[in-house]
């Protein structure tokens, strides 16, 4: 600037001067700079004696000079924020600048004097958080679960598109209404729903909701408590897994019915008690008013040979039936294994002497399965034994497949028990029934393997769940050392949901592919930590192996945690480097390696005993349930080998 005249203009020199913002003095009239501080030359990277052959519209980027006139071109006052701009750098990097100018008077010239404050990195950071939170509205709007924001009072304050499609409410349904009291309208239950949800405990609890239209629906919530006492409420329809559930129940309960009746005939040839047993269970199952065998001799003439009957109604054990219908044909049906479901006997299209029949036994609906016994195996073709019946006397019944399906076999059962029963005069058809109940047991194991593989589905499902649970909290989270000890749990319960997925996956539900499960482990360790492959390369050297499933779990943790822990450590700086695992099965021990070239442990860390979660964990898993031995080499980086007995898949 100027010479300074007094002690003020001398301050005024040393503030424009000595600025650690960037300032200049342009003249209005033709816009030529006039004065620029040290500031603003170190900043742009032009000189001095550039900048002084400038005009202030060059420090603009050509697109942006149209605007900047305009501004010009309006009156200003005395001092302005004139907002925030696009500079030109004399390198051609742009940057975010916000502008503060003082009309002053400079050398007899019209002129301005302007503060430069760079904006720029405040302006990457707006950018960023703009794009993560973009980013978290993005997942909230398509993650395949409701969620919804509410307040301290319960106050409705956001929900995403699946919590409306789900429920058919609006968020604008309940600008003034209490939502909780719309979903659950029974006070006492909703009590029990605030209770829950104020509990903010990281469990799922399932309700029945009212949806819009007046419907319940199963539903299942979580809830994460926020600091300022806010309360997000994650939740799912559970309507399909609650009918796989009753429908599995009811196929529980069925396979214990087949169990019992199973169990009585292997335990006893008493065709008496088989039948007493077999009715009384089958009542119970069903919840009907009679059950009844009912035999036919050679001439079509029946008599009741076991029943179970709820008090109240007519008891017709020993009764003899001559019934005309059979004889004139209707038995044929049954010989077809033409087994019935009527719901009500008066539009079943029956006979009239078949209904007058049932009058007189108060039955209203029944079904009817025919009891077949085989004649032999020379002699192939079935023999219409007699027929197993539940009756609804109360009143007419609607009735499912799957309780036809229930007798017809049970009937098979009583088929066997009956067959059993004469096994002294019947020595062929033992061997037929013995051939039957190998098949339903090879049947039983192969469902058994279909359960076991839908256990390892759902608890790596929940693996999952935690995960992604501990995802969620860790984005909530600053503290740099806790995100970082959620990751490595992550990478924790990643290993272990590994190995119920390649269990579940396999053909064989027995047998673990060792070599792809540590493959893809490493995989997603390099993943997780942000690994390119260019920097940290991975090397597998891996027998084919087969561990069994405690084994294999110790093992991928142990991976787990050696590779995080060279992935952390080993590598600083950028540095490049390899990791190798190798696995040997030598004389029925395993031999497993991991093995860095980085910088290596240091020299005095005793590894075995040390404040680290994950070394610690890493011994202890191998010489408590590997039951083996672990050493460290330190050659060209750090190598840890181990040695354990294999066990066999079942051990």
């Amino acid at each position: 600037m100027l010479f300074p005249e007094n002690e003020s203009q001398q301050l005024e020199v040393l503030l424009f001067s000595q600025n650690p913002n960037p300032m200049w003095i342009y003249n209005q009239n033709n816009l030529q700079f006039l004065d620029v501080n040290e500031a603003a030359i170190i900043h742009y990277g032009y000189s001095r004696e550039e900048f002084l052959q400038m005009r202030i519209t060059d420090i603009y980027p050509p697109e942006n000079v149209p605007v900047f006139r305009e501004y010009l071109g309006k009156n200003h006052t005395n001092l302005h924020f004139s907002g925030q701009w696009l500079h030109q750098r004399k390198d051609g990097q742009t940057i975010d600048v916000e502008v503060v100018t003082h009309t002053i008077n400079y050398a007899n010239h019209n002129a301005r004097l302007v503060n430069i404050r760079d904006i720029t990195e405040h302006k990457r950071i707006e950018r960023k958080l703009q794009e993560q939170n973009e980013f978290l509205r993005i997942i909230f709007e398509s993650i395949p679960l409701m969620i919804a924001l509410i307040d301290t009072n319960g106050k409705l304050q956001w929900v995403n598109q699946e919590w409306e499609s789900v429920l058919g409410w609006k968020f604008k349904d309940f600008q003034a209404g209490d939502v909780l009291e719309a979903l659950y309208p029974n006070p006492e239950y909703r009590q029990d729903v605030i209770n829950f949800m104020q509990s903010a405990k990281h469990n799922w609890a399932d309700f029945r909701t009212q949806v819009r239209d007046g419907d319940l629906l199963d539903t299942s919530w979580t809830n994460v408590k926020l600091s300022n006492g806010q309360i997000i409420t994650i939740g799912q329809d559970i309507t399909e897994r609650k009918r796989t559930e009753l429908a599995l129940k009811g196929q529980a309960e069925r396979e214990q019915l087949m169990r019992t009746v199973a169990q009585r005939i292997r335990q006893s040839l008493n065709l008496q008690d088989i039948l007493n047993a077999t009715v009384q269970e089958v009542r119970d199952l069903l919840g009907v008013d009679r059950v009844v065998v009912y035999q036919f001799d050679s001439e079509m003439i029946g008599t009741i040979m076991a029943e179970s009957v709820e008090p109240g109604w007519r008891v017709s054990l020993g009764v003899e039936i001559y019934d005309t219908c059979f004889q004139t044909g209707k038995g044929a049906e049954y010989y077809q294994v033409n087994k019935r479901a009527i719901a009500n006997i008066y539009e079943a299209g029956l006979t009239d002497c078949h209904i007058r029949l049932l009058e007189q036994f108060e039955v209203k609906a029944n079904l009817v399965v025919p009891i077949l016994l085989e004649v032999s195996s020379q002699n192939p073709g079935s023999h219409l034994w007699g027929l197993l019946i539940a009756h609804q006397c109360s009143g007419f019944r609607e009735w499912e497949k799957n309780q036809l399906d229930l007798l017809d076999q049970v009937t098979v059962q009583l088929a066997i028990a009956i067959q059993q029963s004469s096994i002294l005069e019947q020595a062929q058809t033992e061997l037929v029934q013995r051939q039957k109940a190998q098949v339903k047991l090879k049947n039983a194991l192969a469902e058994k393997e279909v359960l076991l593989k839908e256990v390892h589905h759902r608890v790596k499902n929940n693996l999952q769940i935690v995960s992604s649970l501990l995802q969620l909290q860790s984005q909530t989270l600053k503290d740099p050392e806790a995100i970082k000890v959620l990751r490595e749990s992550q990478n924790r319960i990643e290993s272990i949901s590994l190995i119920h997925k390649n269990l579940y996956t396999s053909a064989n539900i027995g047998q673990i592919d060792v070599a792809d499960y540590i493959s893809n482990l490493a995989a997603s360790l390099l993943i997780s930590y942000q690994i390119w492959p260019d920097r940290i390369t991975l090397e597998t050297d891996i027998d084919s192996v087969n561990l069994n499933v405690d084994q294999a779990i110790a093992c991928g943790l142990v991976i787990n945690e050696l590779i995080s822990n060279a992935l952390k450590h080993a590598f600083p700086n950028q540095q490049v480097g390899t990791i190798s695992i190798a696995l040997r099965n030598i004389n029925n021990s395993i031999e497993m390696t991991i093995q860095d070239n980085g910088i290596g442990l240091p020299a005095n860390l005793d590894w075995t005993n040390t404040d680290s979660l994950g070394l610690s964990l890493v011994y202890d898993l191998v010489t408590e349930q590997l039951e083996g031995n672990i050493t460290l080499e330190r050659n060209h980086g750090t190598g840890f080998k181990i040695k354990f007995k294999q066990l066999t898949l079942h051990q």
